[in-house]
């Protein structure tokens, strides 16, 4: 039996429901709960930093577990209330909790929905389906993007995160009509498929002598570094160029990123004839291209157009990721604690980021933060390039298990 279907409904649901928070918030927060840019910055690197102290714990887990849907129910239901009770109460309290919250979900929903994605289709057709999430993914960020921009513009920001809570009730069916059994949980934890019953998993230590892991795990922190507080930043400066209108043209740069990332998520699905590092060099490539131009100009119009960068960098990294992950610890057993310590690494290169940047917008402006971000794009740029090997699994594309 296929669960095509109701991954393609998962992933676009979950979007959606992350999609209602994401740089939304900081726009409330900016111009309804009157915070400044460092205030938000600040909040955001505290709870982050806690937030990601969760990560390489939840990937053990999700190795671990066999109640993988139960993941996605929990944290679906926590985000939509959390998003609910930001815009209610905008206090520092609750503002802080709930960021402190969703940063620890934010280590759920991408890991546990590659891990069943894996353990349906194993390792020979993940690469495709993997693209295909990602496609639907995309599908729902500008589905949510375009409800936002209309709900917001007529019925004001709050009504945004109102809607939350039918989202986590749609995401829970979804997730729901993929049976328990129908997951190969020894698959979904990256033991190999050949020796599945006899393998056992690696030492955790063991993944610090992988060289494509360690080069993996310290080009995405200075990749998040660079890369994190673009979006917020940018989003900002729109909003406060075009004030009574912050909901649609925060709408509109999330919008034209997720339409350029479609076609990356497509390549990804031919990932193993095209090369993974040929993509990550491509993705790498996008972020310093981006913070230059972002520099430079301070017309929305341009600015919103940049955004096509962001589809084709972190819009193909995050999709390119588990599978380039997955080739870098093979047969390990610790694909998901794996994917938990990079998230980690990479989660205090982003979260940093933010007070970072929003302390250089205080100081020098918006223009000389995108330049210093920039210059830390190119060195993680360089360390791809010099330092990171071919890992992606030369394998036929469209061959999977059970689960196609």
């Amino acid at each position: 039996m296929s669960y095509r279907p109701s991954l393609d409904w998962l992933n676009f649901l979950l979007a959606d429901l992350r999609g209602g928070l994401g740089p939304y918030v900081n726009v409330f927060l900016l111009t309804e709960a009157g915070w400044n840019q460092a205030s938000i910055g600040g909040v955001l690197t505290a709870s982050g930093l806690i937030g990601i102290a969760f990560h390489t714990p939840i990937g053990a887990l999700i190795d671990g577990t066999r109640s993988k849907r139960a993941l996605i129910v929990s944290g679906s239901w926590a985000l939509a209330l959390l998003g609910v009770a930001i815009v209610t109460f905008p206090t520092l309290a609750v503002v802080f909790a709930a960021d402190v919250t969703m940063a620890v979900l934010g280590g759920v929903f991408a890991p546990t929905v590659a891990a069943i994605t894996l353990g349906l289709f194993g390792p020979s057709g993940v690469a495709d389906q993997l693209g295909r999430n990602a496609v639907f993914d995309r599908f729902g960020n500008l589905f949510i993007a375009a409800l936002a921009a209309l709900v917001g513009t007529y019925f004001g920001q709050r009504s945004v995160f109102y809607m939350l809570p039918l989202f986590a009730a749609l995401t829970t069916i979804a997730v729901l009509s993929i049976p328990q059994n129908a997951i190969n949980h020894q698959l979904a934890r990256g033991l190999d498929q050949a020796n599945l019953g006899r393998s056992r998993p690696f030492r955790w230590r063991h993944l610090f002598a992988e060289r494509p892991f360690v080069v993996l795990a310290l080009g995405t922190a200075l990749f998040h570094f660079a890369n994190a507080p673009m979006l917020a930043l940018a989003s900002q400066k729109l909003a406060l160029e075009a004030k009574g209108f912050e909901s649609a043209v925060t709408s509109a740069a999330i919008i034209v990123a997720q339409l350029a990332t479609i076609p990356m998520a497509f390549l990804v699905m031919r990932a193993n004839l095209i090369g993974g590092k040929l993509l990550l060099i491509l993705a790498f490539a996008a972020v310093p291209l981006r913070g230059i131009l972002f520099s430079l100009v301070d017309d929305p119009y341009w600015m919103i157009g940049f955004q096509l960068l962001d589809g084709v960098g972190a819009g193909l990294f995050d999709v390119l990721l588990p599978l380039v992950l997955l080739g870098a610890v093979k047969g390990s057993g610790r694909y998901n604690l794996a994917r938990g310590i990079i998230g980690t690494i990479q989660g205090i290169g982003g979260a940093s980021s933010y007070v970072f940047a929003g302390r250089v917008v205080v100081w020098a402006g918006y223009s000389v933060a995108f330049a210093v971000l920039s210059g830390v794009a190119r060195i993680a740029l360089l360390l791809m390039v010099v330092a990171m090997p071919e890992t992606v699994p030369r394998v036929q594309t469209g061959k999977s298990t059970d689960g196609a």
